[in-house]
Formats: structure tokens, sequence, C-alpha cells
């Protein structure tokens, strides 16, 4: 829709509020179990690499789905993918927290992690469509805000239900309470998200572009598995699935072709591959987004092992000293999202100063030092790791999102997710195989050897931004 034909919708913010409450649920689930782990090995008597398997095959499904999940919103509307999604999210979760096996919740939660990834990619689709301008920015913002205090707070929350309900079952609870927070939301949904527009439906019939493009859809998962799964499997101590990676630039060449064959013969792919060459900021800001989540969520894990196994922390007081991160992250995120517009790139480029800078902090002061020390070390350097890491999420959603027609937004949103989810699972097992080897510090100074390398992507894509008007006149003259 063009700019000048745009209606702001009356509800808007309302929409916005009903989509950001779900995607919090869907990526709280991410790490809200990382405190869990030692209740849930005792509690179904299995192994440690099964449990894993609860951890990290959550994050595979997501990662599986969020590209399709996010094509089919933008094809067949986005509040129909929200109740299938949040339909199958409710039903996971409850046979998550009452399975009776080891087996099942392995299998719930990957039922649980692939209807996250419907949902997840409709907030990116839903503000491309509602909003335009500087309330685009504001409304990354407050995106950028759920997905990094959903990061943070997962396991102060899972620590407070765990301290409640007891850690022999307690666990249990951290799945079943998405039943009664999702019904309500699904009222939300029902009640406030638009269907599809009928004037789209029409165009969209007469082009024949309603269809999914079921063979991209299987070549970008299949370049996904071969990735995730074998990170996934290094978690839990498996090393065989290592020879799937050979099948990445495989299947990614082949996906790259069939998209190319699809927008050559007029027909809708599942992703506009050229979104990566000819729109502004885009290949950049994946990239950034991508090496930011490898480089930040494998903290959290490291940090929640390192207080709870070295430390003896309860999970409730590992969470407490963890949740000043998603502090500072609530204050920086909306005011990153107001200002991106206005001061573009540089601003994720500071945001990351700051928080390799907190993380710097936490690597030098905190290994070593006493536990009540850790109040005056730990706590103050991951308020300012917050401080930064919240201005890095809406703002590059915002720029790398802000020339994608909104037609495309629900896979181009989905595809920067992927991105996300692809780095948190390989940060995650990058920090905990640095933290198994050598300990806390080395860990931290490897994730902030990520954050360097989405630096230099930032700076680079900035460069780019700024060489393209210049080329752009020079073609003209």
């Amino acid at each position: 829709m063009p700019d000048d034909a745009y209606e702001p919708d009356p509800r808007r913010w309302r929409i916005l509020g009903v989509s950001l409450v779900v995607g919090f649920m869907s990526l709280l689930d991410v790490t809200i179990v990382n405190v869990a782990i030692p209740s849930m090995q005792r509690g179904l008597d299995t192994s440690a690499g099964t449990i894993q398997w609860v951890v990290s095959g959550y994050a595979l499904a997501f990662g599986l789905t969020l590209v399709a999940g996010g094509r089919l919103g933008d094809a067949h509307g986005r509040r129909r993918l929200m109740v299938i999604g949040l339909a199958a999210f409710i039903v996971s979760s409850a046979v998550v927290g009452l399975a009776p096996s080891a087996p099942l919740v392995v299998v719930a939660r990957l039922l649980q992690g692939a209807s996250a990834g419907l949902l997840t990619p409709q907030n990116s689709g839903l503000i491309q469509v509602l909003f335009r301008g500087a309330e685009r920015g504001k409304a990354f913002g407050l995106f950028g805000l759920t997905v990094s205090i959903a990061s943070a707070a997962g396991p102060l929350l899972g620590g407070l239900i765990l301290a409640v309900a007891g850690e022999d079952d307690g666990w249990r609870w951290l799945f079943l309470v998405n039943v009664p927070i999702g019904l309500v939301a699904m009222v939300g949904v029902l009640r406030l998200v638009p269907g599809r527009d009928a004037e789209q439906v029409a165009a969209e019939r007469a082009g024949g572009h309603q269809r999914l493009d079921v063979v991209g859809a299987l070549l970008l998962g299949a370049t996904v598995l071969c990735l995730l799964y074998p990170i996934v499997s290094l978690e839990a101590g498996q090393r065989g699935p290592l020879v799937l990676l050979v099948g990445v630039p495989v299947f990614a060449a082949a996906f790259t072709r069939w998209e190319h064959r699809l927008r050559d013969r007029d027909l809708a792919p599942l992703l506009d591959i050229a979104l990566l060459r000819r729109t502004p900021g885009f290949a950049g800001g994946l990239a950034v987004g991508t090496l930011y989540f490898t480089g930040f969520t494998g903290v959290f894990l490291v940090l929640s092992v390192f207080l709870q196994d070295d430390r003896g922390f309860s999970p409730l007081h590992a969470g407490l000293l963890i949740t000043p991160f998603a502090l500072g992250s609530a204050i920086s995120s909306p005011l990153a999202g107001r200002a991106v517009t206005r001061l573009g790139r540089p601003l994720t480029i500071g945001a990351l100063l700051v928080m390799g800078s907190g993380v710097l902090a936490v690597a030098l002061l905190v290994p070593g030092r006493s536990d009540d020390a850790l109040w005056w070390t730990l706590v103050p350097a991951l308020f300012v790791a917050g401080l930064g890491g919240g201005a890095v999420v809406s703002p590059n959603l915002t720029l790398t999102l802000a020339d994608v027609p909104p037609s495309m937004g629900g896979a181009a949103g989905g595809a920067v997710q992927t991105g996300q989810r692809i780095g948190s699972a390989l940060g995650a097992a990058l920090l905990v195989t640095v933290f198994q080897l050598a300990g806390l510090r080395a860990s931290l100074l490897t994730s902030l050897a990520v954050l360097a390398c989405a630096l230099l992507a930032a700076v680079l894509t900035r460069a780019r931004a700024e060489a393209a008007p210049a080329a752009t006149t020079a073609g003209d003259g």
C-alpha cells in the first residue's frame, strides 16, 4: 500500500499489544526452561542429553517454520495464522506440562516450537502493515523490547515459578501457565486482529499468488535443518549429525535457484531473494541480527549454569542476578525505537559498543569473586549490557525491514528471525562448549568476539548505505 493511500487503523496499538503478548509467550519459552534443567532431569528420571533436546528441540522447530509461517501470513492473513499457531501452542504447552514421560515431552516441545514459528513472524508482518514512518520505529521498539525482555527474563520467571510450585514438579508449570494466558490472548486476536482485505484477496486470486511455495519451503527447511540439527545435537553430546553440515550449501544453492526461477516466471516465491541484493540494508541487517543473537543469547545460559552449578544458587537467586539485563533493555528499547528514524544505523553501532563494554565488564569482574560481590559486579555490568542490547534489536529490525514491501513483510521478518534462532542455537552451543573447556571468562570473551563481528557488520552496512546514494548520483550524472 503506497504511503499516500495509507489510513491508520485506530485500533493499531491495541492490535500490536495483543500480538506482542503472543510473541512474548513464544520467545519466553526459549529461555525459561534453562533454570529448570536439573529439576526436569530428576522429575522425568532421564539423561542430560534427553533434557537438552527439551531445550534445543524447541529452538530447532522454531527456526524451521519461521519463514514459511511468515509467508503463510502474507498470503492467507495474519489473524488466521495467529489463531492456528496459538491454538497449537496452547495444546502443545498443555501436553508438555502433563506428559508422563521424557519422549512425549520432547515431541510436544517440537510441536510447541513449530507453532511458535507460525506465530512470531506475524508480529513484524502486522507492524509493516499497520504502521508507517516514525510510528513504525516506535512499534518495532516495543517489539524489540519484547524480544529482549523475553530472552533475559526467562531465567527469573522460571525461578519464580519453581520457587512457588516446588522444584520436583514445578517445571511443569513453566508450560501449563501458557494455557490460561494463551486462551486470553486468543480472545484478543479474534476480537482485534484484522482479517484479510477483500481487495487483496481478489487481486491475489487474479494473479494466482495464493499458493504457498512448497518446494521453496522444503528446500529452505532442509537448509536450516542441516545447520541447526548438528548444533543442537552437539549440545546433547552427539557428534555424528555434524556430517549434515555438508548439506547446508547444497540446499541453500538449490533454494536460491528455485526462488529465482519462480520470480522469473512471475510467481510468488517463499522469500524474494532479490531483497538481499536490492533492498537497502536488508542483507546487512540480517547479518547484524544473526551475529548479535549468536553473541548474546548464550550468555544467559552460561551464567545460569555458572550460578547454579558452580555457585550453588537456587533458580530464583540465579534469575534475580541475571534480571538487570532485562531492566536495562526495558529502558533503552522503547527510546531506541523512537530515535531510530532520526539517528539510523549509528544508533545500532553505538548500542553494540555499549553492550560489548557490559559483557567485557562481566568477563573481567565476575570470575573469582565471592558470592556477595556478585551483587556489585555482575548486576551493574549486566544492566549496562542490557542498555546496549535493548537498543540493538528494535533499531536493527526497523532498519532491516524499512524498505521491504508489506506483501513480503511476514516472510522477510521470518527470515530475520530465522537468523536470530540460528544465532541463538549456535551461540548457546559455542559458549557452553567454551565454558566447559575453559571457564566463564573465556566463554564471555568468546561472546565479546562475536559481538565485535556484529559491530563490524553494522559499520559495513552503514558504509554501504552512505555509498549507495553517491553511486546513484554518479550514475545519473
